[in-house]
């Protein structure tokens, strides 16, 4: 089966632009504007540590063109603190508020703690309660090697939840995507959603640009049937944002 492919979405995890990058973001504006003028989308991360009111999210999306999305990382009450269970308050007040971002909403993140092994019933329970109150793309990053097995990956499937790709990869299958990848195994109107912490320092490392052009080289060829995003989240140096550019340029060089 043919996808019908879609846009390749290259951001940063916050949208802060570092001083060395500044001039690559003209123009007048927050910075959320500038950065929207020149990168696609953006992961909000601050929604892991505290919630945000609705018009909070409804201002930022107002900073942004037509075309821009964001992705949101679920709180970490409910993925680390309750552990995805009785999760349903908590549920419904974070789709309400970021229900503010209206169309420039992309994609929920579910990052769960190493500590978190596969639990089917559980892992059911809670994806299709978020179903019921999110109609759009969920993305899981689990870090506990149980989900890295067929039947974890056969229930992500099931339930229409994408696994996100990592770098670095705590175990071997952590570095591709899994979980649901279209109808037809791939990639067809799912979103792949890549998430690039930095090597070998994480958080801080700048990526080369041999593995810059790997990466962008398989998007190309990832784009024809899928949905890629990939958030560079090696920002304690302020490389994410001269990556995400790189990568773009990359990209767009063919």
């Amino acid at each position: 089966m043919t996808g019908t492919g879609g846009v390749t979405r290259v951001g940063t995890a916050g949208w802060s632009i570092p001083r060395a990058e500044a001039a690559k973001f003209p123009g007048v504006g927050s910075h959320l504007a500038r950065y929207a003028r020149v990168l696609n989308c953006a992961e909000i991360n601050t929604s892991f540590y505290r919630s945000h009111r609705y018009e909070v999210y409804a201002r930022w999306a107002a900073q942004t063109p037509p075309g821009f999305r964001f992705s949101v990382k679920v709180p970490r009450a409910i993925t680390h603190m309750q552990r995805l269970r009785a999760s349903r308050g908590a549920l419904a007040q974070f789709i309400s508020e970021v229900s503010g971002l209206g169309d420039r909403l992309g994609v929920l993140l579910v990052q769960l703690p190493p500590s978190l092994a596969f639990e089917p019933r559980q892992v059911r329970i809670f994806f299709n309660l978020l179903s019921t109150l999110f109609d759009g793309a969920v993305v899981c990053e689990p870090r506990h090697a149980s989900w890295f097995e067929t039947a974890a990956d056969r229930l992500l499937v099931k339930l229409r939840v994408a696994r996100v790709a990592a770098d670095p990869a705590r175990w071997p299958m952590a570095a591709v995507p899994g979980g649901w990848l279209g109808p037809a195994g791939d990639g067809a109107q799912a979103v792949v959603y890549h998430r690039w912490h930095g090597s070998p320092r994480v958080y801080y490392s700048a990526y080369a640009d041999d593995w810059l052009q790997a990466r962008a080289s398989a998007l190309k060829r990832l784009a024809h049937a899928a949905h890629p995003w990939c958030i560079f989240d090696n920002t304690a140096s302020g490389a994410a944002t001269a990556d995400a550019l790189r990568l773009r340029a990359l990209e767009a060089a063919g």
